[in-house]
């Protein structure tokens, strides 16, 4: 998911670690932007105006939706395929409401106001990440 798989000579997979942490690094930063671009547009999430609670949070959801999110994803499916990939942005909304949930000093004030926070962070998302991973790494 966050690297690339390699054959060792001995035929054994191996996961190349250095890639691993680079990318998540990557998409911790890219999240934190996209939280920021978030919080400074919308008045329904607060952060006690410190950039530090806003990193935390960024990595708490970096975090989620490495782990959980792909879980949710998958037990989602028939309604995300329903409404033709549209309710991944309720699941996102999800995901931003655990970060609420294990780090209380970032708080959503409505369900719209994450809705809305998660489509601004897929805009920020979906800009740096073109912009930003180096064009070999990218996966097809």
């Amino acid at each position: 998911m966050f690297s690339k798989v390699y054959l060792r000579a001995t035929g054994s997979l191996c996961y190349n670690g250095s890639v691993m942490i680079r990318r998540f690094i990557l998409r911790w930063l890219v999240n934190f932007l996209g939280l920021w671009a978030a919080v400074s547009l919308l008045q329904g999430i607060t952060y006690q105006d410190k950039l530090g609670v806003l990193a935390v949070a960024a990595l708490i959801f970096s975090i989620v939706n490495a782990f959980i999110r792909p879980l949710v994803v998958l037990l989602s499916l028939p309604a995300i395929v329903l409404s033709l990939g549209l309710f991944t942005f309720v699941v996102n909304t999800l995901m931003l409401y655990l970060v609420q949930f294990f780090y209380p000093k970032f708080h959503i004030a409505s369900f719209w106001s994450g809705l809305v926070a998660v489509i601004i962070i897929w805009v920020v998302n979906y800009l740096l990440n073109d912009l930003l991973e180096p064009r070999h790494e990218k996966s097809v």
